[in-house]
């Protein structure tokens, strides 16, 4: 598997590994990708002095950091999804990290009980509807979905992927097993297609006239409306946004998050924790939301004028930790209902 090695002063190099960190050098395994996190992390540097090198992979760094041990030169852990921090909490690769920074920062369903890991931006699972097809208003609810009017209209990416899993968890938190698993089973009912492709693949899909209704992360909608592809500008073009569950007496829309750890074997702990702290402070904050149409855990991030034209919405305050918690029920039934 191919590793990117990013400087501090940008030069990028394929590597097998990273050399040992130095005090005055964050080590850092990223599954975030690079254009994502290099301005925050330029930001780092030139604030505090405190050089970083990042190693990029989207797949294989938590079995990388078991198999290394105490040897290891990570000192943080950057990975998207509640999913994959579980993955590195359970396998015990992330030290308990004590930060009164950090619990002022970061609201207290959005980390682990035993801060292991912190939530840095959140993402909305979000409906999206065809302008053409689809009356504002005819669908409100994740759980309308599942209802007979949406039969052969539906789209999705596979229920196994980490986003879908994490609905179908949160779904499991509300309602219990046996009404999800009807949710789940009624959801494959109305599908025009078979689960497939990624979150981009079901908006082409509605523009298209495959399906009417699909299920995506908040933030395509941005990188579609902005894309370098042409043609990405005319499925975001095709579509209504819809955050679900926002009536009064309902939960608010699900809600997931990208976040970091230090690595349990770090040798430069106080300075992981600094770019921790850094990263979860207003300024980074509002950078996420400006770089990758994520909204910022840090109640005083500002929200980019992009995101605030989307409307604002009320968001399930579900502890993410929950999630993570119910991944294997989940998980069950997805496989069961054939999602």
């Amino acid at each position: 598997m191919k590793f990117i090695l990013r400087s501090a002063f940008g030069m990028i190099l394929t590597a097998c590994a990273i050399a040992p960190a130095m005090s005055d050098t964050v080590n850092v395994y990223s599954h975030r990708q690079p254009y994502l996190i290099e301005p925050l992390l330029d930001a780092f540097t030139e604030k505090t002095g405190i050089k970083t090198k990042v190693l990029y992979s989207d797949k294989g760094l938590a079995q990388r950091l078991k198999s290394e041990g105490r040897n290891s030169p990570a000192d943080l852990v950057l990975t998207v999804d509640i999913a994959r921090l579980s993955t590195y909490d359970r396998m015990g690769l992330l030290a308990e990290t004590s930060s009164d920074v950090l619990e002022a920062n970061i609201p207290a369903h959005l980390r682990s009980d035993d801060n292991t890991w912190f939530g840095l931006s959140k993402r909305s699972r979000i409906i999206v509807t065809s302008k053409e097809r689809v009356p504002l208003g005819e669908i409100m609810r994740v759980e309308d979905l599942a209802k007979p009017e949406w039969n052969g209209r539906v789209c999705t990416r596979p229920g196994s992927h980490v986003y879908n899993r994490a609905l179908m968890a949160s779904l499991i938190a509300h309602h219990g097993e046996d009404e999800a698993k009807r949710w789940a089973t009624n959801l494959v009912n109305n599908l025009a297609r078979k689960p497939q492709g990624n979150d981009r693949a079901q908006v082409k899909a509605i523009f298209e006239g495959v399906c009417d209704v699909a299920i995506i992360n908040n933030y395509y909608y941005g990188k579609m409306k902005y894309s370098d592809e042409t043609a990405q500008h005319d499925w975001a073009k095709a579509i209504n946004i819809v955050f679900p569950n926002q009536g009064e007496e309902d939960r608010g829309a699900h809600i997931n998050l990208s976040g970091a750890g230090i690595a349990k074997y770090s040798k430069n702990k106080e300075a992981a924790l600094r770019l921790l702290e850094f990263l979860s402070a207003p300024d980074a904050q509002s950078l996420y939301a400006e770089i990758n149409f994520e909204y910022p855990v840090n109640p005083f991030g500002e929200v980019s004028d992009e995101l605030k034209s989307w409307g604002a919405f009320k968001e399930d305050q579900l502890p993410i930790e929950t999630i993570a918690k119910l991944s294997k029920p989940a998980q069950f039934i997805i496989n069961e209902t054939g999602w």
